[in-house]
């Protein structure tokens, strides 16, 4: 009998017949809707534990090599690899590892590593690449920072040369200006179609759409924000007698949003 390819997504995969989801069985025919590309939940998983799990990093790596070299889209093309995850908070046997394993070290990773001949060498062939930010707009001073006593040369180094931690300025906002703009947001007919503004411990707005991680946002001043991660875009927010609509520009306006009233 011929096998039959299905083009299935995972969620209907999953809710089909047990006979299909036996575990740690790889069935040939049936290929996900995505395919060839990796799963989303499954690349924003790997990305999620380079941060600091290194025990799930080895077993994910050692069933799927190719895990070790993914990159995830946090929101507003906030694009973070594994290597960039392990970077940034200073994990240096997880950064390691994925080297090992076909992962590209950047120049963040040679700032973390304390590779001071390799990043003096990036600036001097690229003059202002120091102003450059890192996945969440996290400076290159601040990865050599994370990398700790090993990447100290690293750090004096960076504290001599103009813009390695170069940062937009977060304004801050009033408890009433949160409140103001906290809320939801509505762009369409669905519950799908909807924008959540909230505000963290420290009173910083966020951008995020039901069910999924928030987004960081600077506030510039006037209610014009940056989202984290993407220092070209602006999230702009006005308001009239109608109530209050949310904007997002990059750089012409590419989501109109209002607020729901209640929210």
């Amino acid at each position: 009998m011929n096998t039959r390819a299905w083009i299935v997504s995972r969620r209907s995969f999953l809710s089909a017949s047990s006979l299909l989801v036996a575990p740690a069985v790889a069935r040939a025919d049936v290929v996900r809707a995505s395919f060839p590309m990796h799963e989303p939940e499954l690349v924003e998983e790997m990305v999620g534990v380079s941060h600091g799990n290194l025990a799930r990093v080895k077993e994910l790596v050692g069933r799927q090599p190719s895990l070790a070299k993914v990159s995830f889209d946090w929101g507003f093309g906030d694009w973070e690899t594994c290597i960039d995850a392990a970077s940034h908070v200073g994990n240096r046997e997880i950064a390691e590892y994925l080297i090992a394993n076909g992962a590209r070290p950047t120049l963040f990773t040679a700032a973390m590593l304390g590779q001071l001949d390799v990043v003096k060498a990036l600036v001097a062939a690229a003059p202002g690449i120091q102003r450059t930010p890192g996945p969440h707009s996290i400076t290159l001073l601040r990865h050599a920072m994370a990398g700790g006593p090993r990447a100290q040369p690293v750090v004096d180094y960076l504290k001599t040369i103009e813009g390695a931690d170069e940062r937009l300025i977060d304004k801050p906002l009033a408890p009433e200006d949160v409140k103001k703009l906290s809320g939801t947001y509505s762009f369409g007919l669905t519950v799908y179609s909807r924008i959540e503004m909230t505000a963290n411990a420290n009173n910083q707005m966020q951008f995020g759409r039901p069910g999924r991680f928030p987004r960081g946002l600077t506030h510039l001043g006037s209610y014009e924000f940056a989202p984290v991660g993407a220092e070209r875009v602006r999230v702009r927010f006005s308001e009239t007698a109608a109530g209050m609509t949310l904007t997002v520009h990059d750089p012409d306006v590419v989501l109109t949003a209002k607020k729901m009233a209640g929210t």
